[in-house]
This record gives C-alpha cells, sequence and structure tokens, in this order.
C-alpha cells in the first residue's frame, strides 16, 4: 500500500509542475480503472489514493479531503402515494432529468465541517446538489420533498453512501481511501473527483474516470436483450418453460419414491 502512494508522489514530481503556477496540487490514482461486470459479480472495492504536493505559506498546514465516485446519470421518476378511500395509491409523479446512478461520497472529517455552502453550490458535491432536477420545481410544490424521497430510496438499496471519516490521511500529505460498489451497479462510465480544501474552501481537485463493463455471458445476455428483445424473449419462455418441466418432473420421482 505504501509503494502505490509513493507512486502518487513519484506522480507529482514527474509532473513538474512550477509552485509559481500553482501552489497546491492534488495527485491520485484508482486501484483499477476498469471493473468487469460477470454473472457471478457480487461488488467490487476501488481504492482511491493521493498526494498533495503544496507550496508556499500554508505549506504543512492541516487541509481536508473529499472524494466522490458518481455513475452514469439516468432519467428517474419519483412517485408519491396518498391513502385515498382507504387505499394507498400512487397520486403525484416526479421526473428527475438526470440522478446519478451511483454516488459515494468519502470525508476525513463531518462534511458540515468541511465543506461550505457556496463550494457546494459551485461543485455539486453533496448527493442533493448532485442530482439535477431541472423543471422539478415547476413541476410539484414539495420539489425538495421528491429528491428526498429518491435519496432514501438510493441510499436503502447501497447506490447512494456517504461515509464520513472514510478517509484516511496518512502523514499530511498523503490520503486514501476505499469505495465499495455494490452488485446492482449500472455499467457505464464513472467519474472520481478528489477535492483538497481548507477553511471549507476547494484549493485544488483531482478528476479520474472508472469504467464499468458486462462482460461474458452477461454482456452476450444483454446485448440480446437490448438488439434482439423477440428472440431474447422466446428464449426465456423456453428456459421457463424447462426449468417447470425439469421441477414438476423431480417432484413425481420424488412423490413416487
Amino acid at each position: 500500500m505504501r509503494r502505490l502512494l509513493s507512486a502518487a508522489l513519484a506522480l507529482a514530481a514527474a509532473l513538474g509542475i512550477s509552485a509559481a503556477a500553482k501552489a497546491q496540487t492534488v495527485v491520485a490514482d484508482l486501484s483499477q480503472s476498469r471493473v468487469a461486470i460477470t454473472t457471478n459479480f457480487a461488488g467490487s472495492q476501488i481504492l482511491v489514493f493521493g498526494a498533495v504536493q503544496e507550496t508556499g505559506p500554508d505549506a504543512g498546514t492541516p487541509f481536508d479531503i473529499i472524494v466522490t465516485v458518481s455513475g452514469p446519470r439516468e432519467p428517474v421518476t419519483v412517485r408519491k402515494k396518498d391513502r385515498v378511500a382507504g387505499i394507498w395509491v400512487n397520486t403525484e409523479a416526479v421526473d428527475v432529468t438526470a440522478a446519478p446512478a451511483f454516488y459515494a461520497i468519502s470525508t476525513n472529517r463531518r462534511m458540515e465541517q468541511i465543506l461550505s455552502m457556496t463550494e457546494d453550490l459551485r461543485r455539486s458535491i453533496t448527493i442533493p446538489r448532485a442530482i439535477r432536477s431541472a423543471g422539478l420545481a415547476s413541476q410539484v410544490d414539495e420539489a425538495e420533498e421528491f429528491t428526498e424521497a429518491l435519496i432514501r430510496l438510493k441510499e436503502k438499496n447501497g447506490s447512494y453512501r456517504v461515509e464520513e471519516f472514510g478517509v484516511t490521511m496518512i502523514g499530511q500529505p498523503l490520503f486514501r481511501t476505499d469505495i465499495n460498489l455494490p452488485s446492482n451497479i449500472s455499467e457505464g462510465r464513472y467519474t472520481a473527483r478528489i477535492f483538497m480544501l481548507r477553511d471549507k474552501q476547494v484549493i485544488a481537485s483531482y478528476t479520474d474516470v472508472l469504467d464499468v463493463r458486462k462482460v461474458g455471458l452477461e454482456r452476450w445476455i444483454y446485448n440480446l436483450a437490448q438488439e434482439q428483445a423477440m428472440i431474447y424473449g422466446l428464449l426465456s419462455l423456453a428456459i421457463a418453460m424447462v426449468a417447470g418441466w425439469g421441477a414438476s418432473a423431480a417432484f413425481r420421482y420424488i412423490r413416487g419414491n
């Protein structure tokens, strides 16, 4: 592990960024740049590690780190249920235009201690700010309520998570954190962002990319469902019929004995 962190420092030196151009620089990397989703995929863990290269009068003073990993954006419909004549039914629905399929945040301290509202508005770091809900307020009066409901649903299935104190500071310039990817993760392009903060202000940042793709049989089934829907449906029906017949035959055999 220390060799990985040493590599981050070596990379910072290799970049040759002059102190005059920028006093603070974040250099980071991911333990892997590609995640393969197979039929037995049970989740994965990504190590985000790096170092801060800093010059000037503030060099050596404490700083904070926030790491975010966000998945591909997708439209989501959030529905609200109300009791009508004693029955719970959907009474309202709101379309969120582009919510991240996955969003994880890891920090070295509590979020409210290290991030200002202004910086959050500017960079969309927290989960509510990361959800693009353009036009949401015009659809319903309780726009914030629907956004909170979406976050609760995503947190429940592990797609959204916040881990305060999840970033470990190794000495002053080095840091690391582990980001857990759930088994139900969507494929696509994931973006890792690392923010260096001091006095609740972002003073340096770094961005990297993680590619999540289905491979093998999982990829073949996905492509078949997307490109040959009729064949996929017939194949699914045939498999269901064979499975039903097999279960029936096994049951008759057991009863006969």
